[in-house]
């Protein structure tokens, strides 16, 4: 067991002893002026903790120092009662406290008592009971506030983590507070009846089986009674005055001496005007001038001082950021930190800043965080962060999309406007300024906020700008997708894959295939737009033929077909969506013949002419989907599937190319057109 478990232990046995056992006169002495000194000790700590959470067991520690209290208290009644003899410490309080008078002990006494039960614990038990509901109440903004810097790229993941575990602490502890502020409360109360108890019962006791008569009891009795009282209340006061400095403690890393006096006596002008007052009080009032004058030139003397520190300070503040400008023109550059390429990055103009600042009601932050979100949930793989930053060489409402440093993207958006889109079939038009959509490029139209609701009912598509930019922002990064998936990614999702099936990653990893093959295939589905989600089939099927083939683009066909599923449901999970278009077999026949194989991997070979008839081809057929208001796409045979999409990718980025095995079996579709050329 440990020596701080030991303690508490003996200690929370020792309280309930006392109630038990009567105590020596002697005994007593000791553990009265332990006490005392346990009351000091916490008083001086809450006093200079920099951070309320720096006595985050004080709840428990309040209740254990009160139980001992009231133990001592319980054996001391019984020596006042049973032998007049309490020990020296209580009758050294009675007495001296009062300067041996037993009025005006009394009269301490009860002054005391009134302090502590109508001023310091009211005031700490309301405090208390406020804070713990403004701090429950602020919880979920600051967990919002957290989770916008951490988008936001502000903080890391671990800071994160230790600011979530700080708010729950403080909530919990604030908590706790409210409940113990209840035992001071009650000690109080406790400490005011036994009091009257030890006065009525030693008089009693006194006069009845000592022979005293009754001024001598009520001499003898009171004194003690006083002195107990004060032994047991003066630690009770140093407790609640402890309880009151946590509770009242600014949420500051810094202790509160440091935040009073720097709060005090920081503004010169206010210390002048002070001296200025005292110094009137002497001259022109009764009161005793060499005092208030004292006073008056000592504040005048400091208002000075912090003066001219200012002064100083300002002088030393230039000069530094002097040496500063000049070190950094006479030291080599550190280019360490210019190395380093944000992922993702959106930059903005100023006239962007209200929809990212939460202060004007802005929710793009809340907004990334959604997309990160939407897009682990859709395709199974982690967004780095994104980096927000305002541009003022940008135009006011112009934003910027960057990839690893490189814009891929932009737009322009009006703040105060609305962008409604015609769907296709709304014949009403409504008046407003042309734009495009900045994802996909459709036509649309700004309108102000009267007209939204008149856009609405027409059936047009309305969307506010935040919703534009976090749109657009999506297209975006799930285009770029394949090329943030980082070895690191990997790494980490096979670890969190291997928590529960250690056997796959054990023969898969490095046995079969590096991180880097695992990286390959993955960013290949993702190039495509096939979520990563079911790491598990994935991992199961590139461990049943990494034995056989490490041709990464050969595994992920593999990996398709185990997931025909998931495909199927992606383009085919509407029954409208079943049209497509099947690639002549003589085509494919041609694209197989001209295959040639190197070390560094596959490539097609044919001839350009016939290169430019399957694309004009495939371009014809397409349109006849897009007419029809469908996606475009293209059936081929599973051999020939991934080179025919290399081939076509350049040309049309958005057709989609998929084998018979990647279909499932309960799909029914319907071809209206095949990719054929003349055999001249």
């Amino acid at each position: 067991m440990k020596k701080n478990d030991m303690f508490l232990g003996f200690y929370l046995l020792a309280a309930v002893i006392f109630f038990i056992i009567p105590l020596k006169s002697w005994m007593l002495d000791i553990l009265i002026l332990f006490n005392i000194s346990m009351a000091l000790i916490i008083v001086f700590n809450c006093l200079f903790a920099k951070e309320t959470l720096g006595m985050s067991g004080f709840p428990t520690l309040l209740l254990f120092t009160t139980i001992f209290r009231i133990s001592l208290n319980v054996s001391s009644t019984r020596l006042i009662l049973s032998t007049g003899n309490p020990g020296r410490v209580v009758e050294v309080f009675g007495s001296f406290v009062g300067g041996g008078n037993l009025i005006i002990g009394a009269i301490i006494f009860i002054v005391l008592i009134i302090v502590q039960m109508m001023i310091i614990n009211k005031g700490t038990e309301r405090v208390s009971e406020v804070t713990a509901r403004f701090t429950l109440d602020a919880m979920p903004g600051k967990q919002m506030a957290i989770d916008a810097d951490l988008s936001s790229g502000a903080i890391t993941d671990q800071e994160a983590i230790a600011r979530r575990e700080k708010i729950q602490a403080e909530s919990a502890f604030f908590g706790a507070m409210d409940g113990a502020t209840k035992y001071v409360k009650g000690d109080a109360t406790a400490g005011l009846i036994i009091t009257l108890i030890n006065i009525v019962g030693g008089i009693a006791l006194g006069i009845t089986m000592q022979g005293m008569s009754a001024t001598e009891a009520l001499q003898r009795y009171t004194i003690l009674t006083i002195g107990d009282g004060l032994v047991s209340q003066i630690p009770s006061m140093l407790i609640s005055l402890s309880t009151g400095l946590l509770v009242t403690k600014a949420s500051k890393e810094e202790s509160i001496g440091d935040t009073l006096i720097g709060e005090l006596f920081s503004i010169p002008k206010v210390l002048l005007f002070v001296g200025g007052t005292m110094l009137g009080l002497g001259l022109f009032t009764p009161l005793n001038f060499f005092f208030c004058a004292a006073y008056g030139i000592l504040f005048i003397v400091i208002s000075n001082a912090l003066k001219n520190a200012e002064k100083k300070a300002e002088i030393e503040e230039e000069v530094e950021e002097e040496e500063v400008q000049a070190d950094e023109v006479r030291r080599h550059e550190n280019v360490n930190s210019l190395l380093q390429v944000d992922p993702i990055e959106l930059e903005f103009g100023y006239g962007i800043i209200p929809l990212a600042d939460v202060n004007q009601g802005g929710d793009l932050l809340d907004r990334v965080v959604m997309i990160r979100r939407q897009i682990a949930l859709e395709l199974g793989a982690v967004v780095p962060i994104i980096r927000l930053r305002d541009n003022i060489q940008l135009n006011p409402n112009q934003y910027i999309i960057k990839i690893k440093g490189i814009q891929v993207s932009e737009g322009e958006i009006l703040f105060d406007h609305y962008m409604a889109m015609n769907p296709g079939y709304v014949e009403d038009e409504i008046t407003g300024i042309p734009t495009l959509e900045p994802a996909f490029h459709l036509e649309a139209m700004w309108i102000t906020e009267s007209q939204r609701e008149r856009a609405e009912s027409l059936g047009y598509t309305v969307v506010d700008p935040p919703s534009i930019i976090a749109t657009h922002l999506t297209e975006v990064i799930k285009h770029h997708l394949d090329e943030l998936l980082t070895r690191q990614d990997v790494q980490n999702l096979i670890d969190n894959i291997k928590e529960s099936n250690k056997t796959l990653i054990d023969e898969l990893v490095p046995k079969l295939l590096g991180v880097g093959d695992i990286q390959k295939v993955l960013q290949n589905l993702l190039k495509e737009g096939i979520s990563i989600r079911d790491l598990v089939t994935i991992f199961e099927t590139l461990a049943d033929y990494a034995a056989t083939s490490r041709d990464t683009d050969i595994l992920t066909e593999y990996v398709r077909q185990s997931l025909k599923r998931a495909i199927s449901n992606k383009y085919f999970g509407d029954e409208n969506m079943t049209e497509v278009i099947t690639l002549d077999p003589k085509v494919e026949q041609m694209i197989m013949g001209s295959i040639k194989q190197t070390e560094q991997g596959a490539y097609i070979s044919l001839d350009p002419a016939v290169t430019k008839k399957i694309l004009n081809a495939t371009e014809a057929e397409i349109q006849k989907l897009e007419n029809k208001g469908l996606n475009p796409i293209i059936i081929t045979s599973p051999i020939v599937r991934m080179y025919f999409k290399k081939m076509t990718n350049e040309y049309f980025s958005d057709l989609v190319v998929i084998s018979y095995n990647e279909i499932d079996s309960d799909i029914e579709l319907k071809s209206i057109g095949v990719v054929t050329i003349d055999d001249n």
